[in-house]
């Protein structure tokens, strides 16, 4: 196991301009299902429901009894939602503000 930092670089730069580009649902379910393995998409989609889990105040032993996956997965997701760069957060703000805020004509 490499025990060296992670570094974003220009191909980092490059899958997340990739990504950026997407502009519906089905075309990022299209990309990633070529992209990751099949666990891979679960292991991320977990994660985010355990974020979603963790904003609404469920405990740890809550969240993994109903996403099926162990208390030290929902720990690490807290720890970067509280720790980490803020991406977890931004997202949450993001999709908080669009969900209460919806632009005319959208229902």
């Amino acid at each position: 196991m490499n025990n060296q930092p992670f570094k974003f670089d220009k191909n980092t730069t490059a899958l997340f301009q990739a990504i950026l580009t997407l502009s519906s649902v089905k075309e990022s379910e299209a990309f990633f299902r070529d992209l990751c393995t099949v666990e891979e998409i679960k292991d991320m989609s977990d994660r985010w429901q355990v974020v979603l889990l963790l904003q609404k105040g469920l405990s740890y032993r809550v969240i993994a009894e109903k996403l099926n996956t162990s208390t030290t997965t929902v720990a690490r997701v807290a720890f970067w939602l509280e720790n980490g760069r803020g991406g977890y957060k931004n997202m949450l703000k993001k999709l908080f503000h669009h969900h209460s805020n919806p632009r005319p004509g959208k229902v």
